[in-house]
């Protein structure tokens, strides 16, 4: 029997009659397949999610400080036909477990860790379809930096960008760029919030469509006229300046984020295309997803223009057997100390005051969970699939990070494996799954291999959906021609031919405005960056 092994329990879906699941979604059999949208999961750097695979003589980690592995991976993922390669980041160093940063230096959980934007032009020179999601955080960079460097990104890849946003997590990466300390959850969110308005005044508003002229006989390279200056003054952030890029294929990245407590939900409600998600269930992740899709309505976008991706790592082989001895073999080389390192970074609470070999408070309202992020109490508290009948421990939770961290991990055949992604695609309504790894290459290899031919049997995967030159906006909603932000997308309001001129006036709009202040007061009734309260 496969294993299925993950923060996901047994989950029987039950119809209500009507053709949906009560969480309103449409069942297997009414609903028409989806065409799977693929990414690898990665990072520029030492123990992205399984920690001690360094060690492994079959992972390639340590030479990812070389191009070489970066070209090779890219050409390998645009072979075999992946929308797009994803790279996590962060700064600082998981300094929370044990109170000091030690263990996570030790073990090379994420550290060292490299900047994921260099590599992009390298990888991007040898393939030709594969996109590349890079992220970066709103709380550190000023915006008007970060928007020249992905618009020449842009530029170069030929439309092959996307933006993963964040906010960070950690206080140590706040102290390591200069600040006292990491800004409140909900004063973050906000602060994103304005940091995208002016990142969509730079990369829509800025520049007219047609202002690259490059007329030699008058000679005129961009027409001033149709080039503009922005004035930002907000809360958080100020710019006053045109952007230095001309307009890119995409204007703006496809805008990708994950966050699933009620800041992190309004804002993916607002602003983002595509959004990570996880959970202990799949009708756990579902909720989250629908109530997602109905705040996105009531920011005036279409529900459908959310495209949701579960992690998951998959650990295959030509049969069950085969993927459980590849599993064995890997674990050999498992960081305990590594995985409970990152857990206690990421999550903000130092996994050593639990003791090793204890199980871990089953009430939620336990004493050593106070305070705690919902999302992590979920986790802590939730036995995974296997462990219903033994104990869920701190050192048994370290066993569990290491396939892929605290993503859902599936281990057997690519028929266990599609199984178990078309149960996601079903019962929690997701569009594509962020594929990481325990060992690298080999994990994406094997996903080539065995696990591809067998959701093209199924209909359910057939690569990028427009193909060869295409945007990446254009693959993730197979939209051919059309590589600029969706109808009702708020970015869409800053366009150059609406946004207030340099005059002041608003054109493009049945009412013209007199002053910049008024017409974004009237413009733009921003909702306060609230989200339904939590499932």
């Amino acid at each position: 029997m496969a294993a299925v092994v993950g923060l996901n329990t047994t989950t029987t879906l039950q119809t209500n009659g009507s053709g949906t699941t009560p969480n309103g979604q449409a069942n297997s059999e009414s609903r028409p397949k989806k065409k799977l949208l693929l990414n690898a999961f990665d990072m520029n750097g030492i123990g992205h999610t399984s920690h001690g695979q360094w060690r492994n003589p079959v992972d390639r980690t340590k030479t990812k400080n070389r191009l070489d592995y970066w070209i090779n991976l890219a050409k390998l993922l645009d072979s075999g036909r992946f929308n797009a390669l994803f790279l996590a980041d962060n700064f600082g160093s998981h300094d929370v477990y044990g109170g000091t940063h030690a263990p996570a230096i030790r073990a090379g959980s994420q550290w060292p860790l490299y900047d994921p934007f260099v590599i992009i032009s390298a990888m991007a020179a040898v393939t030709e379809n594969l996109a590349f999601g890079i992220t970066s955080c709103t709380t550190f960079e000023p915006p008007y930096l970060l928007a020249k460097r992905f618009s020449t990104l842009d530029h170069v890849t030929n439309g092959r960008i996307a933006w993963n946003i964040v906010t960070s997590w950690s206080d140590n990466a706040a102290r390591a760029v200069g600040l006292e300390k990491l800004p409140d959850k909900d004063t973050r969110y906000e602060m994103a919030d304005e940091y995208l308005e002016l990142m969509y005044k730079l990369w829509e508003g800025s520049w007219a469509d047609d202002a690259v002229v490059q007329d030699e006989e008058i000679p005129i390279y961009s027409d001033p006229d149709k080039v503009r200056k922005i004035e930002h003054h907000g809360k958080f952030f100020n710019c006053v300046s045109a952007h230095q890029v001309d307009p890119s294929p995409q204007r703006t990245p496809v805008l990708f984020q994950a966050g699933m407590s009620p800041a992190g939900i309004a804002f993916a409600a607002k602003h983002a295309e595509c959004i990570f998600v996880g959970g202990p269930t799949p009708e756990y992740v579902g909720a989250k997803i629908k109530a997602t899709r109905q705040l996105a309505k009531e920011f005036g976008r279409q529900p459908s223009d959310l495209k949701f991706f579960l992690g998951m790592t998959p650990v295959l082989g030509a049969t069950d057997e085969e993927a459980r001895q590849k599993l064995a073999s890997h674990l050999q080389y498992h960081d305990p100390e590594g995985s409970l390192a990152q857990n206690s970074g990421i999550g903000g609470f130092d996994l050593s005051k639990f003791p090793l070999d204890e199980e871990f408070p089953t009430d939620p309202d336990h004493s050593l969970l106070k305070g705690l992020d919902h999302r992590v109490v979920v986790q802590l508290t939730t036995k995974p699939r296997g462990y219903e009948n033994s104990k869920w421990t701190p050192r048994e939770f370290s066993k569990k990070l290491a396939i892929g961290g605290a993503s859902v991990s599936v281990v057997g055949s690519s028929r266990t494996v599609a199984d178990e992604m078309e149960r996601w695609v079903n019962e929690a309504d997701v569009d594509g799954f962020n594929l990481g790894h325990v060992v690298v290459p080999q994990a994406w290899e094997d996903v080539i291999e065995y696990l591809l031919p067998e959701l093209e049997r199924r209909g359910l995967f057939d690569g990028p959906s427009v193909g060869h030159g295409a945007t990446v906006r254009e693959n993730v909603y197979g939209t051919p021609g059309n590589a600029k932000l969706r109808t009702g997308h708020p970015g869409r309001k800053w366009a150059f031919d609406v946004y207030p001129d340099g005059h002041g006036k608003v054109v493009g709009r049945e009412k013209v405005y007199e002053s910049v202040p008024e017409a974004e007061a009237e413009l733009e009734p921003r909702p306060e960056v609230k989200g339904p309260t939590e499932a």
